[in-house]
């Protein structure tokens, strides 16, 4: 498994509206999946376990890292009580007693780095991204289909996107794009640390550093 960053551009405008705005981007590969189920299973018994000594129920809405992401979210028009960030959505299910959701190993492996680090996290297979990566305001009109989504819904050109040359890969930070999603099969991937204004940018590295442990202890068992 090797990593590498990845470069990212941030538009001017949408940096002046949000001062304090960034992410991390950064490639995965050589990634092979087939050997990696146990070593994951002993990975979420320890994370969660973790999880439920460090935090409340009660105290998440205070944690800075999450207070962060909800203000960013009343900001872009999203009642954060309602769509929860990632990483807090995580955190709190495993504080209410329900089991870690499996989705795929490298999607697994990002969430327990995410719930470790508070970092919202985000993965897109590499063989479906085409040129550079960039966050920007969507355009009107463009097309975007979530992951869950039964059809493609039309941008109204409000929403902050992470996009390559060709499309929308994501409404920032909480929905990726269908198209884009990774799978078992994925062997090469750019991972997002999501960041947002008031979380330092060592955090994101943090979450970086994390998964890429996360990773090698799973894949070099």
């Amino acid at each position: 498994m090797i990593a590498e960053d990845v470069p990212l551009e941030i538009d001017a405008d949408l940096q002046s509206c949000f001062p304090g705005l960034y992410a991390l981007a950064f490639r995965v590969k050589n990634l092979d999946f087939g050997l990696g189920e146990a070593g994951v299973e002993e990975l979420i018994k320890r994370v969660t376990e973790e999880i439920r000594l460090r935090y409340t129920l009660e105290g998440l809405k205070d944690v800075p890292v999450f207070r962060a992401y909800r203000d960013f979210f009343w900001k872009i028009g999203i009642d954060p009580t309602k769509m929860r960030p990632s990483s807090e959505a995580l955190v709190r299910r495993v504080l209410m007693g329900r089991e870690f959701p499996r989705i795929n190993l490298l999607v697994d492996l990002y969430n327990l780095a995410s719930m470790k680090t508070g970092i919202t996290m985000a993965a897109y297979d590499d063989a479906k991204i085409e040129g550079r990566l960039k966050l920007s305001w969507g355009a009107a009109g463009e097309r975007f289909r979530g992951i869950g989504m039964d059809k493609e819904i039309f941008l109204k050109g409000n929403e902050v996107v992470l996009r390559d040359d060709s499309s929308v890969l994501s409404i920032y930070p909480y929905r990726d794009s269908d198209h884009s999603k990774t799978d078992n099969n994925t062997r090469s991937a750019t991972i997002m640390a999501c960041g947002v204004p008031g979380i330092d940018i060592y955090l994101l590295r943090e979450a970086k550093e994390t998964l890429i442990e996360y990773l090698s202890l799973v894949l070099d068992r």
